[in-house]
């Protein structure tokens, strides 16, 4: 019976040898070495992907008033409120629905920014720079970018404000 006492058909000396824990040691550690640096990474890939979504919504949106509104984009001093409130044909802006008013809105809200120097900030400049505003807006091409300097990249080395 290999050396092992035994009791009514059963071996009292079952369990694991001192070889076969170190084994299952090993492993799990190779496993955490292996783990761990992926999910470290894991949110910071979370605030680039949730910059890339505010993003692709916040130009859906304008998209979709320059579609309703002949061509033209929203203007920066309105921008706002062209986008969070019902609008005319020709961009004035109301907080109620009417027969005149009855465009939009495109937006719920302006995001804050998720990630960089400016993190937390929603409020829209017309160029690059500052730490007022979390995004930069042209009204002539429609174009928005976050507002962070050319040194904040993302982990492939992308920068930030040309997402």
């Amino acid at each position: 019976m290999n050396g092992q006492i035994s009791l009514g058909g059963r071996f009292k000396g079952r369990g694991f040898s001192l070889i076969e824990l170190v084994i299952v040691v090993v492993i799990i550690g190779i496993i955490g070495a292996i783990a761990l640096p992926r999910m470290s990474r894991g949110a910071a890939g979370a605030a680039d992907s949730g910059l890339i979504a505010d993003l692709a919504v916040m130009r859906n949106a304008i998209d979709l008033y320059q579609a309703e509104h002949g061509g033209a984009y929203p203007t920066f001093a309105d921008f706002v409120d062209q986008m969070t409130t019902y609008t005319d044909v020709n961009g004035n802006a109301n907080t109620t629905k009417s027969s005149t008013y009855y465009l939009g809105p495109y937006l719920r809200a302006v995001p804050a920014l998720k990630l960089g120097s400016n993190k937390g900030q929603n409020g829209i400049v017309a160029t690059q720079g500052g730490t007022t505003a979390g995004w930069v807006y042209d009204e002539s091409t429609g174009t928005i970018t976050a507002n962070l300097p050319n040194t904040e990249l993302d982990a492939r080395g992308v920068q930030y404000n040309a997402y």
